[in-house]
């Protein structure tokens, strides 16, 4: 038999979600031109983006600046308290200030208005009341009103902070694709992290070179090229022709392959069992992408080569563990 207790903790945090997401959902009719407008301006906007916010509202602001700055729209928060004691010298004309406040007349964000308007520091405001002292300031109100806060109680925000998340998710995303930001661009603002590592670092920062590289000509025996297996320790070999071109990759599978068809490893060259026209990958592609190759493949190495074909080096999926890659 169910714990009833157990079953109205389940019931509420259900009845939460819902109220929430219906909250989300109805953000969809009201991207319209003041959300154009609000888009616009900060594409214009030759300083910074000031996000500004008091209590809840102020905590997802800092979330918004911190969002705008890691996709391409370098943005700060300042708290209003602080902006009327001294931090509002850190806003200039040439910056976008959006003022977040549920109520639209929150007395710390408010303050704040004429001297903005001094300024002339475009103004964007996210609010619950369109009809509020901010959003009649503003010149584009983003309406993250709700039907109710998913506190029974409604008084701590909830449906409303979440619904001004995701207006701030939306605008950061609109805008990011309208300038273009890429993969990489988003590695650079986090180059210590594994997702820098895995967007920045190329074949060549990783790969083996030089006499690490496991290589035999053509004509070798098949003992010979087990033997180069061995020494280098990759798990395969690369077959060049006499001009140093990659021809083939000799690998664990082959030789299995080799010893079901009872070959002689002491005289049967390797150009016979090794693998034709495998996949390969360029020192200046990013190391990611060798990651892709193997997994689609279902192998565990790649030859590098380069413009002509030449064999430069070689890396396998332990140098990409190492890398912080995988």
């Amino acid at each position: 038999m169910t714990d009833p207790v157990l079953k109205d903790f389940r019931e509420s945090a259900l009845n939460t979600i819902r109220i929430e997401r219906d909250a989300i959902t109805s953000l969809e009719q009201r991207i319209g031109e003041s959300f154009t407008r609000a888009c616009q301006a900060i594409m214009a906007c030759r300083g910074r983006v000031v996000v500004t916010g008091m209590g809840k509202s102020g905590h997802i602001g800092n979330k918004i600046a911190a969002t705008l700055a890691s996709t391409g729209t370098p943005a700060f928060f300042v708290h209003p308290g602080e902006a009327s004691h001294g931090d509002l010298g850190m806003i200039t004309n040439q910056d976008v200030v959006i003022a977040i406040s549920n109520s639209g007349n929150t007395n710390e964000v408010v303050t704040l208005l004429p001297m903005l308007k001094r300024m002339g520091t475009p103004l964007i405001s996210m609010t619950g009341d369109p009809q509020s002292i901010l959003a009649q300031e503003a010149l584009a109100n983003l309406d993250v009103s709700v039907l109710k806060e998913a506190c029974p109680l409604g008084l701590a925000p909830t449906s409303s902070t979440t619904a001004t998340l995701v207006m701030g998710d939306a605008l950061a995303v609109a805008l990011l694709e309208a300038r273009g930001f890429s993969a990489e661009d988003f590695a650079f603002s986090h180059p210590g992290g594994r997702l820098g590592r895995r967007l920045l670092l190329r074949v060549v920062d990783i790969m083996h070179s030089g006499d690490s590289v496991p290589v035999v000509s053509e004509g070798t025996t098949l003992s010979g090229a087990l033997l180069e297996i061995s020494r280098k320790g990759l798990g395969m070999t690369t077959v060049v022709d006499s001009n140093g071109i990659l021809i083939g990759v000799f690998t664990d599978g082959d030789l299995r392959r080799s010893l079901d068809k009872n070959v002689d490893v002491h005289t049967t060259a390797i150009e016979q069992l090794m693998t034709h026209n495998g996949k390969t990958i360029r020192a200046d592609q990013l190391a990611v992408e060798a990651l892709n190759i193997m997994e689609e493949m279902k192998i565990s190495a790649l030859p590098v080569v380069g413009e002509h074909g030449e064999l430069v080096g070689a890396l396998n999926m332990h140098d990409l563990l190492r890398a912080g890659v995988i």
